[in-house]
C-alpha cells in the first residue's frame, strides 16, 4: 500500500479509538431534531413493527470533510425547515438545502481541537430555534477541554458576537470526549460526557456524584451556570437519542476491552439512571473496587469479534421504512454494517438483524423533523435510508 494510503488509513483508525488510547473509537457527535412524544395506549394505531432485513436503499445526499453529525431544526409555526446542516469535525456546520450547493452557516475550525476524538462534535437547535434563533454547538477548544456554547442566528445565518459559553469542562486526556448534544421532550437540553479518557477509569469518574464526567447532563441554557447530573455511569456515549414517539431515551455507550453496550430507560427512569461503568463493562464485572446499587444493565450487547466501537442510532418512526419501523437502529464504526432490534427498553434485544446496507467509517445517525433518518461516514458521505424494493430472497 502506498505510504499515503497507509497515513489515511491510519487517521480513519484513529478518529474511532474505542478502548484504550490506541484502540479505534468514533469521533463523538445524536443529535436529533426534537422528539414529540405519543402516549402508550396509541401504540396499536401504529404500523407493525419491522423485521429489520432489506427493504432500504442509500441515497448519497453530500459528501463532506470528516462529517459526524445530520440534523434539522425542528418543525416551526411555517414548517418544517427544508434546509439540512452538516457537522464536520474540522469545525464547521454546512446548510444543505433542497438542490443547492451547500453553504457555510458557522465555522468553528479556529476554535476547536482535532482531530481523533476531539473536535466539532455536534449542534442542536432550540424547540423554538424558528422564533429565537438559538442554537448550541459541543467541542472541544484549542486546550482539548468540552466546551458547551450558545449561538443566535438570524435571516438563516448566524449572528457576529452572539457566542456565549454555557458549559466548560475539563479533560483529563483527549479521548472519551462525549460530546452529543440533544433536546429532551421536555425541551431541556441535555448533553452525554464520557469518563474523562485514557483506559480503564483511571480517576473512577463513572460512579463519581461530584465530577461532571461520565454523566448525561442537563445544561442550563439560562446562562447561570445550574447544571445537574441526569444519569450516571457511562464510558463514552458517543451517541444518543430519544424516542420521538414515546420518549424513551437510547445510549450507545462505547465499550473498553471486550464489550459494546446499548443502553435504554422509559421517559420516567431516566433522571437518575446509572449504567454501571466502570462497575461493570456490559454485564460483565469490571473495576472490582467499583460498586453500582441498582444500576440499570444493557438491552443490548455484543464483543470485539464482531466490532470496535458502536455508533448509536435512533429508534425509526419513518413509516416508508416498513422493515425498519418500532426497531432501534444501529451499527459500528469498524465494521460498518446496520443493523436493528426491536425497540423495548427494560428487556433483552432478542432479535438482532442485520440490514444489508454497509457504510465504512459509520461515524453517527441522524433524523430530520419529519422521522426520515439519515447515516453518517467519517469518510465524507452522508446518507438518506429510502425504501427499496429490495428484500431477502426477493
Amino acid at each position: 500500500m502506498p505510504a499515503l494510503a497507509l497515513v489515511a488509513a491510519w487517521a480513519v483508525l484513529a478518529i474511532a479509538g474505542c478502548g484504550d488510547d490506541d484502540d479505534p473509537t468514533p469521533p463523538p457527535a445524536a443529535t436529533t431534531a426534537t422528539t414529540t412524544t405519543e402516549p402508550r395506549d396509541r401504540e396499536q394505531r401504529r404500523p407493525q413493527v419491522g423485521d429489520g432485513r432489506g427493504g432500504v436503499e442509500l441515497r448519497e445526499i453530500g459528501t463532506f470533510e470528516q462529517p459526524v453529525l445530520v440534523t434539522q431544526p425542528p418543525s416551526g409555526d411555517d414548517g418544517p425547515d427544508d434546509s439540512l446542516y452538516v457537522v464536520e469535525q474540522t469545525g464547521r456546520v454546512l446548510r444543505l438545502g433542497r438542490d443547492e450547493d451547500p453553504e457555510e452557516f458557522l465555522d468553528l475550525s479556529g476554535e476547536v481541537s482535532c482531530c481523533g476524538e476531539q473536535g466539532l462534535l455536534s449542534i442542536a437547535f432550540a424547540p423554538d430555534y424558528g422564533r429565537t434563533g438559538l442554537l448550541y454547538a459541543s467541542f472541544t477548544d484549542a486546550e482539548g477541554n468540552s466546551r458547551v456554547v450558545e449561538y443566535r442566528a438570524q435571516g438563516g445565518d448566524v449572528e457576529p458576537g452572539s457566542a456565549r459559553e454555557l458549559l466548560a469542562v475539563d479533560q483529563p486526556a483527549s479521548n472519551h470526549n462525549g460530546g452529543l448534544l440533544a433536546f429532551d421532550p421536555q425541551g431541556e437540553l441535555l448533553l452525554g460526557l464520557g469518563d474523562g479518557g485514557s483506559a480503564g477509569d483511571p480517576d473512577r469518574n463513572g460512579q463519581d456524584p461530584t465530577t461532571l464526567l461520565g454523566k448525561l447532563v442537563r445544561v442550563d441554557t439560562s446562562g447561570e451556570g445550574d447544571h445537574e447530573i441526569v444519569a450516571t455511569g457511562l464510558r463514552n456515549p458517543w451517541r444518543f437519542s430519544f424516542d420521538r414517539e414515546t420518549g424513551d431515551l437510547w445510549i450507545g455507550d462505547v465499550g473498553q476491552q471486550e464489550v459494546e453496550e446499548i443502553n435504554a430507560v422509559r421517559p420516567d427512569e431516566i433522571d437518575g439512571a446509572n449504567f454501571g461503568w466502570s462497575a461493570f463493562e456490559g454485564h460483565n464485572r469490571f473495576n472490582a473496587d467499583e460498586e453500582a446499587p441498582g444500576h440499570v444493565p444493557p438491552v443490548f450487547t455484543y464483543g470485539h469479534d464482531e466490532g470496535c466501537s458502536v455508533t448509536g442510532g435512533h429508534v425509526v418512526r419513518d413509516r416508508e421504512l416498513e422493515s425498519l419501523y418500532g426497531r432501534y437502529l444501529y451499527g459500528d464504526y469498524c465494521r460498518g454494517e446496520l443493523r436493528s432490534f426491536t425497540a423495548e427498553p427494560g428487556s433483552a434485544a432478542g432479535d438482532d438483524a442485520e440490514l444489508g446496507v454497509q457504510i465504512p467509517g459509520l461515524s453517527s445517525f441522524g433524523e430530520d423533523a419529519r422521522g426520515r433518518v439519515y447515516a453518517v461516514s467519517i469518510q465524507g458521505p452522508v446518507y438518506r435510508l429510502e425504501p427499496s424494493d429490495a428484500r431477502p430472497g426477493g
